[in-house]
């Protein structure tokens, strides 16, 4: 019997991981990255009977800086058509203080997402939606969402999918299996661009993507 597999995407810790990517691959191209063609390519990693079941994103839209936000809504859009579900949380703003000279100035950070991924992860499992869940995140934040699923769901499967640079060793001692994602695989799933969404509508990359 095969092995349905549900991915849960921490959108930000992947992103963040193709920046540092591209540090050592500047003229590979990897935002438009193919998430769906991605996860089924470790699909043979986690079982040899593994089925892809669904792909989920998670991320924020940065409205405090409109050009990023529409790039992003761009991909959301194109991976939507590709049939990843997408759950957006948002930016909240804070002040902060520098230690060094006492100003104040405003940053940004993400809420929710840790927060979702963790109730996704026990959602998919009480429904018996998938056999085995695989975490594409290096984010500590979600082990006590591990431990809870390893504790009321002793059948079923979690794996830690480490974006690159992301290797998180309490989650990967957590998990019943890990996997290390490489530059490379970033660059050799990209979604075509133009995405064709119909006959009479494309889904162009943002430019430098």
């Amino acid at each position: 019997m095969a092995t349905r597999v549900c991915f849960l995407v921490d959108g930000f810790n992947v992103y963040h991981s193709i920046v540092e990517a591209l540090e050592q691959h500047k003229a590979k191209p990897m935002k438009w990255l193919d998430l769906i063609g991605l996860c089924r390519s470790y699909l043979s990693a986690i079982g040899r009977d593994a089925t892809l079941e669904r792909v989920f994103y998670f991320s924020a839209p940065a409205d405090f800086s409109p050009p990023k936000a529409e790039r992003h809504a761009t991909y959301v859009a194109a991976l939507r058509h590709t049939g990843v579900a997408v759950q957006l949380g948002r930016f909240k703003e804070k002040d902060v203080r520098c230690p060094k000279c006492g100003a104040t100035f405003k940053r940004h950070e993400e809420k929710e997402t840790d927060v979702a991924v963790a109730v996704k992860l026990l959602e998919l499992f009480t429904v018996n939606a998938c056999d085995a869940i695989a975490l594409v995140t290096g984010d500590t934040d979600l082990a006590p969402a591990i431990r809870t699923a390893k504790a009321l769901f002793p059948d079923k499967r979690i794996w830690a999918v480490f974006p690159f640079r992301r290797l998180n060793l309490e989650l990967k001692a957590l998990a019943h299996g890990s996997i290390k994602i490489k530059a490379k695989a970033y660059f050799s799933h990209q979604l075509p661009n133009p995405l064709k969404v119909s006959d009479t509508e494309l889904i162009w990359k943002p430019p430098g993507w």
